[in-house]
């Protein structure tokens, strides 16, 4: 190897001789060159390569110091050793001399018959509390440091509360005689040989064989590094699956780890984490473990023994333990209910905490007059539900308290918010104060005017509001006479966009601000909406169906008032599924229905042709259909990725029936209303979650003929939860029964986006859980009622878990 050598790379192995001699003398603690030693080397390394210099040399040095910073010390001077024999064989240097006694008077020259070892750094890590970085747990330098902060870990709690994917039993040995292809073993051993071979790709393979009394067993390794640990004698034990090694039973890059101590790799229920780049179970699980270890006695429960004592649960210290290393299934899941718990405890505290605040604030009342409220309803040209009164006269009780409203009007498409709504506007207004009616899109909020004026044209000129519409679109002269009527008062309703949210958007008196689909909006403009007003009555409407247990999540702080049925003479939607091979019929069919008079959509799940998914592009099928299928026919189309001006004006030409066949994304999912629309059709059925599918359906029976909605699949869309999906929608039009399939299927986290909603991320609560949802809800409330801003010292942990949920999980707590 020394014949390979030039002048460069002989430096470069004298400056490592230096340095590793000075790692030696600060006692093997990664200190002697900043980054590290394996950073160090590793960079060397990858900088001769690119020089066209030899790295044989280099590269066995890499590996001899490949996780160095997470070694024990004793392993650290093994490895300065071989690091420093390498060196010695092509440089020539002496060995590094021991400290001279004279150096370090404190310190007596052994005993030639006694075994040096370099003292160890005391075992207890001291920390100041748990929120200390990451960086106090043992083998954590500034590389692992770098890989955690990718998962989310910056702190000692971050890493104690870093959730494993799964876990692996491996704790049931196994001999060696009794193993079976393809099955998951344990097997304990001892290394009887090993060796070292190259592969047809002349990668290097080692081959580990351990015996056990029943027999011998192959293990195979494409990692070098198990040479520098695995040799005759050592015992060591493996869990892996069995396959097929040299026409024998063996196993491949198992699971393993040398017999000493405590086991977490093997032997046990044994932690799978999420990874990044590398970053290896092993490292992961040794971090875990020296994390619960150095916590243990700065691990503080926000609960008192009576909670736990109420509702079962386990203390936090052993909840964290068996989170990471359960002694049983039973344990592991006993641990997440209690964190479970814990997180719905301080969530429900938040959103309760809220509500408690908003409705200690001096609101404005707006007692209702009732014969002017039958004087309302009488006006109107249908009559309203059930569901609707009951929701209008629950919301006209919150209007008449001094306290500010702050409820959930949630219905399905269809089922007439709007004009529950506009009857609470009509209240407000009669009692000498403005409404703000904010809508996520200009379509929408045009949707809105036009549906308000036709409700208010209904009544006698000298009790008609007066509604206008302000967007983005607004011209600058109407913008000044529309700022002008609301400081004057004579503009009543202000209906718009994000345009109402502008700083020079000033009412005169805002009593009541109404917020369509609230999930749409951040956290920052609902509360400049409130700002607008002095505490004025929050109205927030929904066309999603939610679940109880979502709700009770997401609009925790709000009174709800479902809308549970659709008007009289509604229509339903006749759903029908087919295979994308009938594709030539759904076509036939849209031409019939067209040339009735009728319009069309067709909806597409991606923007662009993509490989990944066998789906067909909006844009490219719109450009297909227009020239093969429907070249007769004036096909428009719709993206997310168009302009908001260019969105509106392809719906207002649909609308206006100038466009026959609109193809579009998702984009039309919510509240766009084109009455002589009778077909929705669906591309890709299968890609879309249920409450979407229930959404794009709602575009369609809108007017008077019968409408359909047909999903259309990809031919081999045969899983099963798509076929739950499909099958639930054709089933039902009940939207509330499909939001209840659709949280089972795929869980909260894709259901609604609850950190647009300022929810903090749930690690462990699962929001169908309303057993314990509620058990949290009332102990929280409780805690509200004594102790609301958690003084006492029994709160002071619990005080610490709401700052973190809410403040540093990017919760709305105003």
């Amino acid at each position: 190897m020394a014949e390979t050598t030039n002048h460069g790379l002989t430096e470069q192995l004298e400056l490592l001789g230096k340095i590793l001699n000075l790692e030696r003398r600060k006692q093997f603690d990664d200190s002697a060159i900043s980054g590290g030693l394996e950073a160090f080397i590793r960079k060397r390394t990858e900088e001769s390569r690119s020089r066209g210099e030899p790295v044989e040399l280099l590269n066995e040095l890499s590996l001899t110091f490949d996780d160095y910073e997470n070694l024990p010390v004793q392993v650290r001077q093994q490895r300065v050793d071989q690091a420093e024999r390498l060196i010695r064989n092509v440089t020539g240097q002496e060995p590094p001399q021991q400290p001279a006694q004279t150096d370090q008077p404190e310190q007596r020259t052994p005993s030639p018959t006694r075994k040096q070892t370099p003292a160890r750094k005391p075992s207890r890590v001291q920390l100041n509390s748990l929120d200390d970085p990451v960086t106090k747990v043992p083998g954590v330098g500034e590389n692992r440091q770098t890989q955690l902060a990718q998962l989310g870990v910056r702190t000692v709690r971050d890493l104690l509360y870093l959730v494993p994917r799964r876990h692996e039993d491996y704790s049931r040995l196994s001999p060696i005689n009794s193993l079976r292809y393809n099955g998951e073993y344990t097997v304990r051993g001892r290394v009887v040989d090993v060796q070292e071979n190259r592969t047809r790709n002349n990668a290097r393979m080692i081959t580990v064989t351990i015996s056990d009394q029943s027999g011998s067993l192959p293990i195979i390794f494409f990692n070098p590094w198990v040479l520098k640990q695995l040799h005759q004698g050592v015992e060591i034990a493996v869990s892996g699956r069995v396959e097929r090694v040299n026409s024998r039973p063996g196993l491949k890059n198992p699971e393993w780890e040398i017999i000493e101590g405590e086991s977490i790799h093997t032997g046990r229920l044994v932690p799978f984490y999420p990874l990044v780049r590398g970053l290896f179970q092993k490292q992961v699980r040794n971090l875990t473990r020296r994390a619960l270890d150095i916590a243990r006695d700065y691990i503080v429960d926000p609960l008192t023994p009576a909670v736990r004592e109420r509702h079962n649960l386990m203390d936090l210290g052993r909840a964290l333990e068996a989170l990471h290393y359960p002694s049983s299934m039973t344990e592991h899941r006993q641990a997440r209910a209690r964190l479970a718990f814990d997180e719905f405890l301080v969530l429900q505290y938040g959103l309760l905490r809220r509500k408690t605040e908003w409705q200690k604030q001096q609101g404005q009342s707006f007692p209702p007059d009732p014969d002017e409220v039958e004087f309302f309803v009488g006006s109107l040209p249908f009559r309203l539900t059930d569901a609707q009164r009951r929701s209008l006269d629950e919301i006209l009780h919150d209007l008449e308290q001094d306290e500010p409203m702050s409820r959930l009007l949630q219905g399905d498409v269809g089922s007439g918010k709007t004009v529950v709504a506009a009857a609470a506007a009509h209240v407000v207004v009669s009692n000498g104060a403005q409404v703000a009616v904010l809508a996520p899109t200009e379509i929408l909020a045009e949707q809105h005017a036009k549906t308000f004026e036709q409700i208010f044209r209904q009544l006698p000129a000298a009790k008609r509001p007066t509604a206008t519409l302000l967007t983005g679109s607004t011209p600058t002269a109407r913008r000044q006479e529309i700022d002008e009527g609301l400081a004057d008062g004579s503009i009543n309703v202000l209906i718009g966009t994000h345009a109402i949210l502008e700083e020079h958007v000033d009412f005169q008196r805002l009593g009541l601000a109404i917020i369509d689909e609230q999930h749409r909006f951040g956290v920052r403009q609902r509360a400049r909406l409130r700002s607008k007003g002095v505490q004025p009555d929050i109205l927030v409407m929904t066309a999603t169906p939610i679940p109880r247990s979502l709700a009770l999540v997401l609009h925790g702080d709000l009174d709800v008032s479902i809308i549970d049925e659709l008007p009289p003479g509604r229509q339903s939607i006749v759903t029908r599924r087919v295979a994308g091979r009938e594709r030539s019929k759904v076509h036939q069919f849209i031409r019939e229905q067209v040339t009735e008079g009728r319009q069309a959509f067709i909806i597409y799940p991606l923007v662009e042709e993509s490989e990944r998914l066998d789906v067909k592009a909006a844009t490219s099928e719109a450009e297909r259909l227009g020239s093969e299928v429907f070249p007769d026919l004036r096909v428009g189309l719709l993206h997310g990725r168009m302009k908001p001006a260019e969105k509106d004006e392809v719906m207002t030409q649909f609308r206006d029936r100038e466009i026959d066949v609109l193809v579009a994304t998702s984009v039309i999912e919510v509240g766009i209303d084109v009455p002589n629309a009778s077909v929705m059709v669906i591309e890709g059925a299968e890609r879309f979650g249920l409450s979407q599918l229930h959404q794009f359906r709602g575009r369609v029976g809108r007017g008077a003929a019968q409408s359909y909605c047909v999903l259309v699949t990809s031919d081999d869309a045969e899983s099963g939860n798509s076929q739950r999906r499909l099958d639930a929608i054709v089933e039902t039009q009940d939207g509330f029964r499909l939001a209840e399939v659709d949280l089972e299927l795929r869980g909260p986290g894709e259901f609604f986006g609850t950190r647009q909603s300022g929810i903090p991320e749930l690690a462990f609560a699962v929001l169908g859980d309303m057993i314990t949802l509620n058990a949290a809800r009332t102990e929280a409330q409780q805690i509200i009622d004594t102790d609301p801003e958690l003084d006492l010292p029994e709160h002071r942990e619990l005080k610490g878990a709401v700052q973190r949920f809410w403040i540093d999980g990017m919760g709305d707590l105003s």
